[in-house]
């Protein structure tokens, strides 16, 4: 008998949504679904964080995490890169891209003090850019890769997936954050 783990405190807020599983298939019936959630997230984000102040928005998601300011900056900053590495799976045969540190840009000074109302549009035309590029592709392009330098080998479809979590995942630390301190 199998028995589920109950995810600690810190697990919870550090994974409200749970972990990605990069192992997972992306069929082509799912693609359109994930296009339109991922077309539509940079709305759940403006949502989340409409009428916050810079108090609120200085305030870390959970202990040791960052501020929800940093989160909103980390996704612009997170997203732009992976559409530079969609296009080059897409022009090159499986290339090389390397990750970064994700925590040392956090606390670079835009992302540290930056006005939210910076990254907000550019997310949202940054994913009606992709989304439209994305909508084109064809079942042999989806299957293109790239070779990450942290995660390996990765499918864009699989990818697809991946950001469409990514950008819930941390849209999910914002409202946690404000459903907990009734904001």
């Amino acid at each position: 008998m199998t028995t589920a783990t109950i995810p600690t405190m810190d697990e919870a807020l550090r994974y409200p949504i749970g972990k990605f599983d990069l192992s997972q298939t992306v069929t082509p019936g799912m693609r359109p679904a994930l296009i339109e959630t991922f077309r539509r997230a940079p709305e759940g984000v403006r949502r989340a964080v409409e009428g916050l102040d810079d108090r609120q928005l200085d305030t870390p998601y959970r202990p040791g995490g960052w501020t929800l300011r940093q989160v909103v900056h980390h996704l612009v900053d997170s997203h732009v890169m992976c559409y530079i590495r969609y296009r080059l799976a897409l022009t090159e045969d499986s290339p090389l891209v390397k990750g970064y540190d994700e925590a040392v840009w956090a606390e670079l000074p835009d992302a540290r003090t930056g006005p939210v109302s910076l990254s907000l549009p550019l997310l949202a035309l940054l994913h009606d850019r992709w989304t439209a590029m994305m909508s084109a592709l064809t079942d042999e392009q989806w299957a293109r890769t790239f070779q990450h330098s942290q995660l390996g080998k990765l499918r864009l479809d699989t990818v697809l997936a991946f950001y469409v979590w990514h950008v819930n995942h941390h849209t999910a630390h914002i409202t946690r954050l404000r459903e907990r301190m009734g904001w």
